[in-house]
């Protein structure tokens, strides 16, 4: 579609009601994929202290109706483990149903979670039924929750005290069966204390917390997904899977992971395009290290306040650096 300039705001609103019109369609697609296909959530990778105590958090209370509010940065693996969770719950033989918060307009949240009659709204040509409805019986993972609107908050919160959700536009309460699992990259009690997020929702969703870990404090996972995204990414190109240097191992585990797994996992896909049948210590320097030379640093500066801290744990990870190399 096409947006005019000056925008209409009625035209706007249809353009966005049917692009989630179509992607609620595609995740449907997905879930009777899976279920068709019989296809497993992908393993959580490692075996690090924290993503082992993430592990048997995990097994503790995905039998249970709890809901849990997982916290981290953004790519670092927040939407695998409500997978996870869902994957070993009661309720793994109904849909889990995903909302990205961030991803949709505040004017539009509302209906996309709950719902609306036909009519109540300009582009509301159809009846629709909302995520909560979507995800009966199942689990409604709500990612990035702190991006969403107080109002929508607090039809949230309804939804979770009650067991119950109203269209927009209408006026029958519909009950439904949900468990909700929610995520967030930001500080929760930062955005309450700003009037940004509301306290009560916060504790009616963090009942367990787990926090999932950035890539810089699970470098000892490295190996171990570097070789996963090896064989992943082969198996989808279709070609044999390559072999990766020890030392090209190291070299990653001392790379800054600004974008956490998902850049590991892009910047995999990128050494097994450009590199040999071995990746080497010479492709990640080319490959990894200059292009994201500027990115590295800037975040590199931004944890020092002088030169000489900085200077003094640059010296330091260089003595590690060469001690990999012998």
């Amino acid at each position: 579609d096409f947006i005019q300039k000056p925008p209409d705001l009625n035209r706007l609103l249809i353009t966005l009601r049917n692009a989630l019109d179509k992607s609620s369609l595609e995740t449907e697609r997905k879930v009777l994929q899976r279920k068709v296909s019989g296809s497993k959530v992908q393993e959580i990778i490692g075996n690090s202290d924290s993503i082992s105590v993430i592990k048997e958090t995990i097994e503790k209370v995905a039998p249970t109706d709890a809901r849990v509010l997982i916290t981290g940065q953004n790519g670092t693996g927040k939407e695998l483990v409500a997978r996870w969770i869902h994957q070993y719950s009661r309720r793994k033989e109904y849909p889990i149903v995903e909302v990205n918060c961030a991803a949709i307009p505040s004017e539009l949240i509302e209906s996309e979670l709950f719902g609306h009659e036909k009519g109540s709204f300009t582009s509301a040509v159809k009846q629709r039924l909302g995520k909560f409805e979507q995800a009966h019986g199942g689990t409604l993972f709500l990612d990035e929750i702190g991006d969403m609107s107080l109002s929508a908050q607090a039809k949230v919160l309804r939804a979770l005290q009650e067991n119950k959700i109203t269209r927009v536009g209408g006026e029958k309460d519909i009950t439904v069966d949900v468990r909700v699992i929610a995520a967030t990259n930001k500080d929760l009690r930062a955005e309450i204390a700003k009037g940004h997020f509301r306290e009560d929702l916060y504790h009616r969703l963090a009942v367990i917390i787990i926090q999932v870990p950035s890539l810089n404090d699970r470098v000892d996972d490295i190996p171990e997904l570097t070789k996963h995204f090896i064989q992943q990414v082969c198996d989808e190109y279709n070609i044999a899977v390559k072999k990766i240097e020890s030392k090209a191992l190291s070299l990653l585990q001392n790379f800054n992971w600004t974008g956490n797994i998902r850049e590991l996992r892009n910047v995999v896909e990128r050494l097994i395009i450009l590199s040999g049948n071995t990746i080497t210590s010479k492709d990640i320097e080319k490959f990894v290290y200059n292009s994201n030379h500027y990115t590295a640093l800037g975040s590199l500066f931004e944890k020092f306040d002088n030169f000489n801290e900085c200077s003094a744990y640059l010296k330091e990870e260089f003595e590690k650096y060469k001690a990999t190399l012998v």
